[in-house]
């Protein structure tokens, strides 16, 4: 394929962005940093770090390479990836408007200020729901090491500036494998429930996207039919891959803050207290400042 360059000023985005915070928050588990560093805690924080990702376009694979650059973001890929990184990385987002309708809170107000600029990002709903999937009792860094698996095992194979990239495997590639591989790759327990989601959307039973334009609610009760997706992984294809952005993901980080810092949004069930959280974190775009939050906290 052959590579062209380009950059987006980043001056034409509604407000500040941040390219290592998007990607690196534990939103997404599509990218991989080229230095091999991604979620390694131990990396410093800041530089111009290449990002990579496989992205579909039209069914073809092809891979994007992006990186910051003061106040630009440089992409390399074979196809004009700008509308891609656009949708991906919501560089449309009013950042500041966003900020302005939550709350004013201190512990929301501190984790704008330290990661200012992250944007919430807009997956495609497949990989999103296997990633959410895998994502029981996992730390970030590992499950971005499962999905890395899984393309190596089952994606398509790309090749791009002398290198070979795997694309994330469909839904199809995914329903041939069998459990006992899916197991070898270190996916455990959540082998099955990703091999029978994998088989629910290939045969056409159902599909994460049939959830777009319902109601909150009846959206994530639509995402709940797949194995292995309670409530909470919901809320997280919701907001990382619907467009919900309202949505407030219950892991067990923002559980924590719901327990030290609002109390009084427990309510002692999954749907009551994510009323409350969304609530208090100021209802359209609380999955913004969840995000935030969580990133922050952590």
């Amino acid at each position: 394929m052959s590579e062209e360059r380009g950059a987006i000023a980043l001056s034409e985005c509604s407000g500040p962005f941040d390219l290592q915070s998007t990607v690196e928050s534990g939103q997404s588990y599509l990218w991989d940093r080229a230095d091999g560093r991604m979620y390694d805690q131990s990396a410093v924080y800041g530089g111009d770090h290449w990002y990579e990702t496989v992205v579909r376009v039209d069914g073809a694979p092809a891979v994007v390479r992006v990186r910051q650059v003061d106040d630009r973001l440089e992409w390399e890929s074979s196809i004009d990836p700008v509308p891609v990184l656009r949708e991906r990385l919501r560089l449309d987002d009013d950042l500041p408007a966003i900020r302005a309708a939550t709350p004013d809170d201190d512990l929301i107000e501190r984790a704008f200020d330290a990661y200012w600029g992250m944007r919430l990002v807009d997956d495609p709903a497949f990989p999103c729901l296997v990633s959410f999937i895998c994502s029981a009792q996992m730390r970030v860094a590992r499950i971005h090491g499962m999905q890395r698996e899984l393309e190596r095992a089952f994606g398509t194979t790309v090749e791009f500036d002398g290198r070979t990239y795997r694309a994330y495997p469909t839904a199809e590639q995914l329903a041939a494998a069998t459990e006992e591989e899916l197991r070898d790759l270190g996916l455990g327990y959540r082998a099955p429930y990703v091999l029978a989601t994998a088989r629910m959307v290939a045969d056409g039973e159902a599909h994460p996207e049939e959830a777009v334009g319902l109601d909150y609610a009846d959206a994530r009760e639509s995402l709940t039919r797949f194995v292995g997706v309670g409530d909470k992984v919901a809320d997280c294809v919701l907001l990382f891959a619907l467009d919900y952005l309202e949505a407030v993901p219950l892991d067990t980080w923002i559980r924590t803050t719901i327990e030290e810092y609002y109390p009084e949004c427990d309510r002692g069930n999954y749907a009551d207290t994510s009323r409350a959280i969304r609530e208090a974190f100021g209802g359209e775009f609380a999955g913004y400042a969840q995000t935030y939050v969580f990133h922050y906290l952590r």
